[in-house]
């Protein structure tokens, strides 16, 4: 069986995005990496502050947003417009061709809305549908995709969808033609023992120790669906995780968390 050829796909998070010092130095480490690229990213913090200042009271729960009409539009402002045009023009600046998305470009990713027993999440999304065929044809034409956290659902309605859950869905998708290494790169060194110390990191966390930690609660409940994705990922096979800080792009030993079965 022909070699796959490796891409790497990398997801980012608001705290990266909100400073402008960290989100520079880590466009230049993914501009350095070789060979096919996809960047994936969130931008919470972003719309929750721009929600808050229009009187808007943003609500989570489990880690997750609920979107009303209002938040939707926050968030297609945010994710779809500024941040993601600004990453897309820092990228060229560094001499990356890279091109922006949303799930609706191109029908790129397609989400039913969630349809959850007891929880109304509003217009939130869940991916059922990637167009693999123009994702490859993209990357083959060395141009680098960069997704916000925006889908549709074949209607003409946005969704708000989990950015790591994209970057998952994105990875299991493509593992189908490409040697796949998921990142997710956010402003600690991995997922910590302790949330209050840098040097806990837990390097390499497995279904057992997650489920025990989960039980305990050691885990801080923003990580819980990043976690969550990485396992499904694992399950239909992505074959390397990593979650961490941006130097794990470029420098090898750097210390991370390797989500393994």
């Amino acid at each position: 069986m022909e070699n796959k050829k490796p891409l790497t796909l990398v997801k980012i998070g608001g705290n990266i995005i909100d400073n402008l010092v960290e989100l520079s130095d880590f466009l230049s480490d993914f501009s350095k990496i070789e060979g096919y690229k996809i960047l994936v990213h969130g931008g919470g913090k972003s719309a929750t502050k721009l929600a808050e200042s229009m009187g808007l009271v943003p609500q989570m729960i489990d880690g997750r947003r609920i979107t009303d009409f209002a938040m939707l539009e926050v968030a297609v402002l945010i994710y779809a417009g500024q941040i993601n045009t600004n990453i897309v023009a820092q990228l060229q600046a560094n001499s990356t061709n890279a091109m922006g998305f949303s799930g609706a470009d191109g029908n790129l990713i397609q989400s039913d809305k969630r349809n959850h027993p007891t929880i109304n999440y509003g217009f939130v999304g869940d991916v059922n549908k990637l167009n693999t065929p123009l994702l490859e044809t993209l990357l083959l034409n060395n141009l680098v995709p960069v997704f916000c956290a925006i889908t549709h659902d074949g209607s003409g309605q946005l969704l708000n969808t989990n950015a790591d859950t994209i970057a998952s869905e994105l990875a299991i998708a493509l593992s189908e033609v490409f040697d796949v290494t998921l990142n997710y790169c956010f402003e600690k060194p991995g997922v910590l023992f302790d949330a209050e110390d840098d040097s806990s990191v837990i390097e390499n966390m497995n279904p057992e120790l997650y489920s025990k930690l989960k039980a305990q609660k050691a885990i801080h409940s923003g990580m819980i669906p990043k976690l969550d994705n990485c396992f499904n990922s694992l399950y239909k096979g992505v074959q390397k995780i990593k979650i961490g800080h941006h130097h794990m792009l470029q420098d090898a030993k750097s210390i991370c968390t390797n989500i393994k079965l």
